[in-house]
């Protein structure tokens, strides 16, 4: 059976973070493993409470996981400070571990910065560089490369701005876009679209976490990074069209939907 690590937050509603990432890879029939780097008081109405692990107990749960099953693939998806992302950054090298989704969770659905100045130049300078594959949203694009993006041409130039200072690829999300829910992956100086149908449900909470560790499941799978892409696309958006209706605000998907 396939090893799969996330590296994320605990979404205490189950929609999101470490427990969407859980249900994602147990879904693609693999064994999720997990290491929590803060939990949330949060529901499908909003985030409510932020505790941070210490970056030692990070360490502890990380040299646990490497010195006993190594995972073919590790998402990444929230890391809450400078210090939690040096340590992941020098155990992920320590250890030599391969195939790492990151998904940069740099800016909220509201539009505010989740990231210090100095976490966010931590998350560019230590992981950015041994990731696989980065996965950002309209909003997290536009302040890595420093461009305004609204059309689809927006996307193509804030992922060849992004590709000038990293070395993996780059997977814009769409889901921000007005007409469209296409996704752009910039990878070896080509440029591939992934196009998708405009679901309709408002019912997206977590959908960043879902699709990059279905990235990680895919490329676990052994199939190259355009295929896991493109498989993930496929997998969130049957969980979307499953019409899964809870909770008060945006719901979580139906992540068991092809089971």
């Amino acid at each position: 059976m396939k090893k799969i690590l996330t590296i994320a937050g605990s979404d205490c509603s189950g929609g999101a973070g470490i427990q969407a990432d859980i249900k994602t890879i147990t879904a693609h029939k693999m064994y999720a493993m997990s290491v929590v780097t803060a939990l949330t008081a949060q529901n499908t109405t909003g985030v409510y409470g932020v505790f941070d692990m210490t970056p030692e107990f990070v360490e502890k749960q990380l040299d646990a996981i490497f010195t006993d099953i190594i995972p073919e693939a590790v998402k990444i998806g929230m890391v809450s400070n400078k210090e939690i992302i040096e340590i992941m950054s020098r155990k992920l090298e320590e250890y030599k571990i391969s195939n790492i989704v990151l998904d940069p969770v740099m800016i909220s659905t509201s539009g505010s910065k989740l990231l210090s100045d100095d976490g966010m130049k931590a998350l560019i300078d230590r992981l950015f560089p041994i990731a696989s594959i980065i996965t950002p949203n309209i909003p997290e694009a536009s302040c890595l490369s420093g461009l305004q993006i609204h059309t689809k041409k927006d996307m193509e130039l804030a992922a060849i701005e992004i590709g000038k200072n990293y070395k993996g690829a780059v997977l814009i999300k769409g889901g921000h876009l007005a007409d469209s829910s296409d996704d752009l992956l910039y990878m070896n100086g080509g440029i591939y679209w992934f196009y998708g149908e405009n679901v309709n449900n408002t019912n997206t909470h977590g959908t960043g976490c879902t699709l990059s560790s279905a990235i990680a499941c895919n490329i676990a799978d052994n199939k190259d990074l355009k295929e896991s892409v493109q498989a993930a696309k496929k997998y969130i958006t049957g969980a979307l069209n499953a019409d899964l209706d809870l909770g008060k605000g945006s719901g979580p998907l139906n992540h068991c939907w092809d089971l």
